[in-house]
């Protein structure tokens, strides 16, 4: 069967993960602006921007051949739960055979989640199908963690691009891996490779931090965002990004009420700014939040759809949360009349001022910590002074030595 799936994430484990059930995979393009177009063309005006970005990816895929297409699902009052309906039906009416199927969390509605795992393990026994999920995870987790460290280390090469093209050939290396020991070789000399690009050193204490939160497609897919942990680094600033397929597998796989991954702590840390859960992202959003408040990072970047609800939701409560955690709070909206020129603009703003206010805290650190100095040595000196009075107080009214007399 030729299957395909969105362009989001580590695409190298999704196409490993069906090429392995001996599927024929339609390997779909990062979404360009003539994928946004047609799925624009096709989609209803207000629905939300993923959905018109995914229909372009899926129809582009149909033409090609593709006869299943397999997503994930929402929860909620978030729209993306309805996205495979509408994609589905979008897709017939345009004479297209293929099917659209979604992956939702499996401890919501286990039957359904384990009759769409049998339709795409195409006979393969369940034993080995746990073998090729715990391959591929491994796979993605990899590739994930190497990801994170590319946008920490970005934001300090010399020559600019040279992570960006680094990057696109360890995605190659990784997409010829079958085996346990390719991947972890691959893991080591990626490694290797990061560690071979020239880069500045900069003092830990003039480094600014920016965490990514929002909605999970358009933080994870570049040419939705407009490339905005690029745009970052290219100003010097480290990216935290908080999703990630293997975060969201281990988040949707892991029962809630064990203590890891982390993601489950930062959710239930969230109750006191967002007790109720809007669906999507929004109450797992806040509590990143908080978290990136606690670690000092110096600001964060919110990404959303235009109309997207759980975001809006968030989007209201950020201008207090920003204030009361003191950590500043840019939300972009994204949709497909957003223009890379305009985003560059905001970021070019944002980061002069979470730079400014870094230094200008370094600077007023540093003054506290001079008259902290300075009025312990005051103090020192005045105790040094009320000591040598006393001694000399002593010696004035102390008897004078007896005198000896000899005989």
């Amino acid at each position: 069967m030729k299957v395909s799936f969105p362009h989001m994430g580590c695409v190298t484990g999704y196409k490993k993960l069906m090429e392995k059930l001996g599927h024929e995979v339609v390997m779909p393009d990062p979404p360009s602006q003539k994928t946004m177009e047609l799925g624009v063309k096709y989609s209803p005006e207000f629905i939300c921007f993923p959905f018109k970005v995914m229909m372009g990816t899926y129809i582009e895929c149909a033409e090609r051949g593709a006869e299943l297409i397999v997503s994930s699902g929402g929860n909620g009052p978030c729209r993306a739960g309805m996205y495979p309906d509408v994609h589905q039906k979008v897709l017939q009416e345009l004479g297209f055979d293929t099917k659209v199927i979604v992956f939702d969390n499996m401890f919501n509605d286990f039957k359904a989640f384990y009759e769409i795992a049998m339709l795409v393990k195409n006979g393969t026994s369940n034993f080995k199908l746990l073998g090729i999920a715990r391959f591929c995870y491994n796979l993605i987790k990899k590739m994930d963690k190497l990801e994170k460290k590319m946008k920490i280390m970005r934001a300090y090469e010399i020559n600019q691009g040279d992570f960006s093209r680094t990057w696109k050939k360890i995605k190659n290396m990784f997409d010829k891996c079958d085996t346990y020991s390719e991947i972890n070789k691959t893991y080591k000399k990626a490694l290797r490779m990061f560690d071979s690009i020239p880069m500045r050193q900069v003092e830990e204490s003039k480094r600014i931090r920016v965490g990514i939160v929002g909605e999970i497609y358009v933080i994870m897919e570049p040419t939705v965002n407009k490339n905005v942990e690029e745009i970052l680094n290219s100003m010097g600033v480290e990216v935290e990004n908080v999703q990630y397929i293997s975060d969201w597998v281990e988040h949707n796989l892991i029962p809630k009420w064990l203590p890891f991954p982390k993601s489950h702590r930062i959710f239930k840390s969230s109750d006191k700014l967002a007790p109720i859960n809007c669906g999507g992202h929004d109450k797992e959003n806040m509590g990143w939040v908080m978290d990136f408040a606690k670690r000092g990072f110096d600001g964060v970047v919110h990404l959303m759809p235009f109309a997207c609800l759980p975001e809006l939701v968030n989007l209201g409560k950020f201008p207090a949360v920003s204030e009361e955690l003191n950590i500043p709070i840019m939300s972009l909206s994204l949709d497909e009349q957003m223009g890379e020129a305009h985003v560059k603009t905001r970021l070019e703003a944002f980061t002069d001022l979470i730079r400014n206010k870094h230094f200008a805290k370094q600077k007023n650190t540093l003054n506290n910590v001079a008259d902290s100095l300075e009025n312990a040595a005051q103090s020192a000196a005045r105790r040094v002074g009320t000591k040598v009075g006393e001694v000399k107080d002593n010696l004035k009214t102390s008897p004078t030595s007896p005198e000896y007399q000899t005989k």
